[in-house]
């Protein structure tokens, strides 16, 4: 990041405060080397020819470019040297900039006073109407009965005596920017031997109409558009399918006449919107998986695990960006069940957990992000005592395989750094410290990355209490988990299924999903073939639940979006839209 840092900038601490801090330190120490070097270069060449007197210029725009550059740059070739004052505030600041160009960086979220684009390019609306028109008029037509006040009109008229007026069909004429759609209706009113053609207009994030809502049932909350406009990555398509797959949703709970399609048609529909949008897309294709991952074989092929380390690791990456502008909440869940990483199956491998690990690691530490990776330690009460099978070894393997940060190795110092070990408890949280002249002596842990915290069976304890206050000393800083297994555990004494236990579900749930992919099978108890996945592969993207499908005569395969949902997908209803 070879941005300025932000002068001014928030600091997390341990207890969530916050305070104005320092800007980063210039190192002027190697600055005045560089002054003293230069100037004797420019003495040697201010008494030659023409030729030295251009040298001597671009020796002074050189200067001039080291001023404008932050002391601590992260190059190709990284060197992990701690800076004197660095919050984690002013070190993401730049993040997301820095890894894009200037084209990206002009489409950038309104809050920076660029205008976002609302409307669509005109091939994509073109291309929605038509299909919407064409593949899904019974839908148009629900949409018109559960949205606009032409429902309410047909919900009083029918009170009575049904059949008194009735919506037939609607057509779209119109998507105005991603706020509202305009729709032509078609309504048979009794005693009338014409239909009346009436245009209507409806919010896309209307909630349904008063006479259909039940006591009950709570209005869902709005798509959060201007969360999803903060990324270069998001575009207007991508929001209209949202906000349409959030209507579709909507209908599946208000039934409105016996022509509305079926909950299995309108659930199925939004899988075929999220396909819509990827179409278009010309950015990141929103919840779209890679061909040809061959999951069914094991052990994986390299790039297979390579693309989602990175996949993950981006993904984080941006939460914890989020985090720290007060977009999200500091406690994230990051769930990876690829076949190599289900510790429920025979291709488990525990190499896959701790790549993914320090691939995470090392995409927060070349953010100048301290990043502390704990892995649970041994739980239980007297000779009673053990580790997780899962996680046997695991702490010793994570400090010993190769980080490439010896002298002259690309991460050049970044373990011992930028990135430590340590277990989980408040007591492996590190906060910063100063000596008597007000120096740092110690630099605090920007993010905590957890290893499979999980519970044990037959043991009297839980790894809840020492989680729980692990997370409170970590204060507003981001704490991650990684495959958590939080669920209660048998127990001769009974003690992690009776006392506190709605307290653990409570805290187990405050964990927000940043990154979500697990394979879909038959049953629990096989493993293949694999029929699918539920992912959610970005804090912007929503729930999807893909389908594996083969291409003919063996050419590969391919995932294709089936149902998608702003919340979890229950596997009732995935396993319909894959029936269907």
């Amino acid at each position: 990041d070879c941005r300025r840092p932000q002068k001014n900038a928030l600091v997390f601490t341990a207890k969530g405060e916050s305070h104005e801090t320092r800007s980063l330190n210039n190192n002027n120490n190697n600055n005045t080397n560089r002054h003293a070097m230069m100037e004797k270069r420019s003495r040697r060449i201010h008494s030659t020819s023409p030729v030295g007197v251009l040298g001597y210029i671009v020796l002074l725009c050189v200067i001039v470019n080291v001023q404008l550059i932050s002391s601590f740059v992260i190059q190709h070739h990284h060197n992990f040297v701690s800076s004197a004052s660095s919050s984690l505030q002013e070190r993401v600041t730049y993040i997301k900039s820095s890894q894009t160009n200037e084209d990206v960086e002009s489409s950038s979220s309104s809050d920076e006073g660029v205008t976002w684009k609302e409307e669509l390019e005109e091939k994509e609306l073109d291309f929605v109407l038509g299909y919407l028109n064409k593949h899904h008029t019974a839908l148009l037509t629900s949409f018109v009965s559960t949205f606009s006040p032409l429902g309410e009109i047909q919900a009083s008229k029918n009170a009575f005596s049904g059949g008194s007026y009735k919506i037939t069909s609607a057509v779209l004429k119109d998507v105005v920017g991603v706020e509202k759609m305009v729709l032509e209706a078609n309504v048979s009113v009794r005693g009338k031997s014409e239909e009346v053609v009436e245009v209507v207009e409806i919010s896309l994030d209307a909630n349904p109409i008063k006479a259909l809502q039940r006591q009950s049932s709570k209005p869902s909350p709005p798509i959060p558009t201007s969360f999803l406009r903060s990324s270069p990555n998001t575009s207007s398509l991508d929001i209209l399918v949202r906000k349409l797959n959030r209507l579709c949703h909507l209908l599946t709970l208000y039934k409105t006449t016996n022509s509305s399609p079926s909950v299995k048609e309108i659930n199925s529909t939004t899988g075929k919107f999220i396909q819509l949008a990827s179409q278009f897309s010309q950015k990141r294709k929103v919840g779209i998986i890679k061909e040809n991952l061959f999951l069914n074989q094991v052990p994986h092929n390299r790039y297979v695990r390579q693309y989602f380390y990175d996949m993950a690791s981006e993904a984080v990456l941006e939460a914890v960006v989020e985090c720290s502008k007060g977009s999200i909440g500091n406690r994230m869940l990051m769930t990876c069940m690829f076949p190599e990483m289900n510790p429920s199956m025979d291709s488990y491998r525990i190499g896959t957990l701790l790549e993914l690990a320090r691939s995470v690691a090392i995409k927060l530490a070349e953010q100048n992000l301290r990043v502390r990776v704990c892995v649970q330690g041994s739980m239980g009460v007297g000779i009673f005592t053990g580790t997780p099978k899962q996680l046997n070894g695991v702490s010793t393997l994570l400090q010993r395989m190769d980080w490439q940060s010896n002298a002259g190795e690309e991460n050049e110092g970044m373990v011992g750094d930028y990135v430590n070990f340590g277990a989980i408890g408040k007591d492996h949280v590190v906060n910063t410290q100063y000596d008597d002249k007000g120096e740092v002596v110690q630099h605090q842990d920007d993010v905590f990355l957890l290893l499979c915290p999980q519970n044990m069976v037959g043991i009297e304890s839980s790894i809840i209490p020492n989680l729980s206050e692990m997370v409170e000393a970590a204060g507003d800083r981001p704490v991650i988990l990684l495959n958590p297994d939080l669920t209660d555990k048998v127990s001769s004494q009974g003690q992690q299924s009776v006392r506190g236990r709605q307290d653990r579900i409570t805290f187990a749930n405050s964990f927000d999903t940043v990154f979500h992919f697990a394979n879909i099978y038959v049953s629990g108890t096989s493993y293949f073939p694999i029929l699918g996945a539920l992912t959610k592969l970005n804090v912007r993207e929503p729930w999807v639940a893909h389908q594996r499908r083969d291409f003919k005569d063996g050419g590969g395969e391919i995932y294709v979006p089936i149902v998608s949902d702003e919340d979890r997908i229950e596997g009732e209803v995935i396993l319909d839209c894959f029936q269907s």
